[in-house]
Parts: structure tokens; C-alpha cells; sequence
């Protein structure tokens, strides 16, 4: 590789001004109204703002075309293999397997009946898909277009080569990942849990992260953002208490991902990449480098060699596609039939039961309140606290609040869209991970708790 000052000087303020650029609209945070955010969310949330009503009516025909072209794709493809074939455009986003032509089919169902409000009131109502269409699916919409036509900011112009080199040895030794996962943890941080999801799958379709890295990353690191947090504290009224509760979630999520590489399901997927090569993305530094030299090095490289406009928007293009055409669907009929059991059956009262000895010998009051929300936050993250913020007991809802954060994967956003990815994380190992992920947090929360009650 050529010397970078060999690199003409307008590839270096590319990689500068770029890079820059998507630092200050994904992992900036910013006061907006009042509240804080990051700049992709601030323009994702003035766009639905914007759309008003209509934004439901776009989800709802975005999520139609998806189920209807799937279906013709599926028998079409059938008849003919050089239609809808795979690698073309139209057969990537529609040719799918029979799973989730199911999943997109019931998905448009379930859009259909909450849209019209006709049929089961289980299923359209505030509380199950009322709350996802009206609610999570429009800002989906809108984030998913800022997202997916300025990721490339992160991802295209050197910003993951210079950070992936400064923090290959703390990553790689600490979580057994690459360096460059950093900035996908601080997207999700700063950001939100979904936008780390699909970067993470990006740079996992790209050959960057192998298939366990991807899986760890976006089980692990895409972690729930200030702003969620913030929500969750405001629900549970414990704003009084934000520190020693962030804290608790810092701890106790940095436990986890300290753990969780290292145990069966994601210790077990083999490190392939996205077409099954052996492959092991190269954080060595040569002799005479530096970790920022070298970082550096490869990010004004990786700028020259970076595409064009038509060659971004095309590739922009490209990616809001996938998002809108394959992860609303999903969201929308796992995400529903998650809610209807969730608040339709007593099904996680009855599975949360076992929980009720344990929290009692933990010496955690109204244990048998908090035992009811353990397992809820599989379906949504916002139902532990909607649940437990009628108990008096502050300690209680310290706890809930803190593990319904830690436990991280929730069907209504980050599961669905993990499932959505090309990640290699099926419902199986969605459902033991976030198992896991609650018996190694809950026990630190507790301890935690009760160092500060």
C-alpha cells in the first residue's frame, strides 16, 4: 500500500470532512426541543412530524408491496429461475424464502386490519399493532431513509479503518471483536438500537465481520440509546435517581458483554463471513506504525478508493430499499403477535412465576410485581416499566427499570430488525440470548441495588 502522503490531498479532507460529517448526525449528541438526541434522529423525527397521518398510509403501502411482489417473486421465480434471480435488485429485496414470505404476508395482514381497525381488536388495538403502525413503524419509516442515505458517511470514507486500528487492542482481546465494532456500540448509544442493527449488518454483508462478530455486535452492542433510557427512567419515575441508575445499566451491560462472546449460542458460530469464506478481517500493525498512523493510513486510502456521488446514492438507494421492503414487514408481525401475548394472555405472568423465590431470597420487595415484568420485555422494552410504575417501592422499580434496558433485545425494535438482517441470529437464539443476557444481568442489578438503597 502506497504512503499516504503520496494520496492526493483532496482524498485526505474527504476522509476528514466526511467522516466528520457522520459523527455529528449519528454519534452527536444534541438538545432538540427540549430533549436529547442525535441529528439523524432530530431529522427523522421533523420528517414524521411532517408526514403526519400520511406516514401510517406509507408504512401500510410499503409493507403491501413487500408481502404482494414477495408472493408473485415466490411463484414467478418458481417458473422461471432467471426471474426475480438472485443478485438482481428486484430478487434480493423480493425473492425470499418461504419463512418470511409467511412473516411479510402476515405482516401486511396485520397492517391491513390496524390501519382499518377492522377485525380482532387484539390485533389493532393502542396497545399491540396500534402501538407499533401508529407508533414505532412511522419513525422507522423515516429513520430508516436518514439512515440509510447517510450511513454511508461512517461506513465508505475511513472513519471505521482509523477506529478500528486506535481500538483493535482493546476490542479484540476484551470482546473478542474487531476495533472497528466501536463505532457501531457509539451509534447505538448516542442513536438508537436499530441504526447499529443495520450498520452492524452492513458491514457484516461487506466482509468486515465474520458471522459470529456480527452476531455478537448486534446481540451485545447495539446497545438501547440515552434517549430510550432517558424515556424508560422518566416512566418508572426515578429521574431523581439517573446516575446511580445509568451506572447500574453500565455495569451490569458491560458484565454481559464481557460474558456473552464467550458462552454458547454466539461462541459456537463459526467465524465465516457473509459468503462463507474463511476470513479474518487484519487489525495487524506493521513495523514503523502506530496505531493512529496506521489508522490513518488506511482511512485516507480507503477515501480514494471510495465511490463516487452516483455510485453513494446508488448504493443509498439501495440500502433504504432493503430496510423499508424487508425489516417493516417483520416488524410488524413479530412485533404484533409478540404484544398480543404479551398483554392478551397471562403467559409471561405464568413464566415469571419461578422468579418470585428468587427475587424473595435476593430481598427484593414486592417480588411477586417484579417477577411479572422479567420476561415481558422480550416483546417490548417499554411494557416492565409501563407494568411496574404503579409500585410504591423504589427499589423495585430501580431494578426493572435497569434490566428491561440490559436485557437489550425486544421483538417491537431490535429483535425484529435482528431478525429482519442477514445476522445469523434465528427466533432460537434470539429467545436463549436474551435468557442469558437476564440471568447473567439481574443478580448484578440486584447487587447494585442494594449498594444503593
Amino acid at each position: 500500500m502506497e504512503d499516504h502522503s503520496t494520496i492526493p490531498l483532496k482524498y485526505h479532507f474527504k476522509f476528514l470532512i466526511l467522516s466528520i460529517l457522520g459523527i455529528f448526525l449519528f454519534m452527536t449528541p444534541i438538545t432538540y426541543g427540549g430533549e436529547t438526541s442525535i441529528p439523524v434522529a432530530v431529522l427523522a423525527g421533523e420528517l414524521e412530524a411532517f408526514l403526519g397521518e400520511n406516514a401510517v398510509l406509507l408504512v401500510l403501502i410499503i409493507i403491501s408491496i413487500s408481502a404482494i411482489l414477495s408472493l408473485i417473486a415466490h411463484f414467478m421465480h418458481k417458473s422461471n429461475p432467471n426471474t426475480f434471480a438472485k443478485g438482481t435488485m428486484a430478487g434480493d429485496l423480493f425473492n425470499v424464502g418461504p419463512v418470511w414470505l409467511i412473516v411479510r404476508l402476515l405482516g401486511m395482514i396485520f397492517a391491513i386490519l390496524t390501519y382499518f381497525q377492522i377485525g380482532w381488536e387484539g390485533i389493532y388495538s393502542d396497545i399491540t399493532g396500534g402501538l407499533l403502525l401508529d407508533g414505532l413503524l412511522t419513525f422507522l419509516l423515516t429513520v430508516f431513509l436518514f439512515a440509510g442515505l447517510l450511513l454511508p458517511l461512517l461506513l465508505s470514507f475511513g472513519l471505521l479503518e482509523l477506529i478500528g486500528a486506535l481500538f483493535a487492542k482493546i476490542m479484540r482481546p476484551v470482546f473478542k471483536l474487531p476495533g472497528r465494532s466501536t463505532v457501531d456500540n457509539l451509534t447505538s448509544w448516542f442513536g438508537d438500537g436499530t441504526v447499529g442493527v443495520l450498520l452492524t449488518n452492513q458491514q457484516y454483508e461487506q466482509g468486515y465481520y465474520t458471522k459470529r462478530e456480527a452476531a455478537v455486535i448486534g446481540t451485545t452492542f447495539s446497545v438501547v440509546s440515552i434517549t430510550f433510557t432517558i424515556s424508560i427512567i422518566q416512566e418508572v419515575d426515578l429521574m431523581h435517581m439517573f446516575l446511580p441508575l445509568y451506572a447500574t445499566i453500565f455495569v451490569a451491560g458491560l458484565v454481559t458483554a464481557l460474558i456473552m462472546p464467550r458462552i454458547p449460542p454466539l461462541s459456537r458460530i463459526p467465524d465465516e463471513t457473509y459468503t462463507g469464506d474463511e476470513h479474518q478481517l487484519d487489525e495487524s500493525i506493521p513495523a514503523n506504525y502506530n496505531p493512529f498512523t496506521w489508522g490513518y493510513k488506511q482511512a485516507v486510502t480507503r477515501a480514494e478508493k471510495s465511490p463516487g456521488v452516483g455510485g453513494y446514492f446508488k448504493a443509498a438507494t439501495k440500502n433504504i430499499l432493503d430496510m423499508w421492503i424487508g425489516v417493516l414487514p417483520i416488524v410488524m408481525a413479530v412485533g404484533t403477535l409478540g404484544l398480543i401475548v404479551a398483554e392478551m394472555t397471562p403467559f409471561f405472568t405464568w413464566i415469571g412465576t419461578p422468579f418470585v423465590p428468587i427475587l424473595e431470597l435476593m430481598q427484593v420487595p414486592e417480588a411477586q410485581a417484579a417477577a411479572e415484568t422479567i420476561l415481558i420485555g422480550f416483546t417490548d422494552m417499554f411494557l416492565p416499566a409501563l407494568l411496574i410504575e404503579s409500585v410504591g417501592n423504589e427499589m423495585t422499580r430501580f431494578i426493572v427499570a435497569a434490566l428491561s434496558v440490559v436485557q437489550l433485545i425486544y421483538l417491537s425494535e431490535v429483535g425484529g430488525v435482528l431478525l429482519a438482517s442477514n445476522i445469523p441470529i434465528n427466533f432460537k437464539r434470539l429467545v436463549v440470548i436474551f435468557l442469558l443476557r437476564t440471568a447473567i444481568a439481574l443478580p448484578v442489578i440486584i447487587l447494585m441495588a442494594h449498594l444503593i438503597f
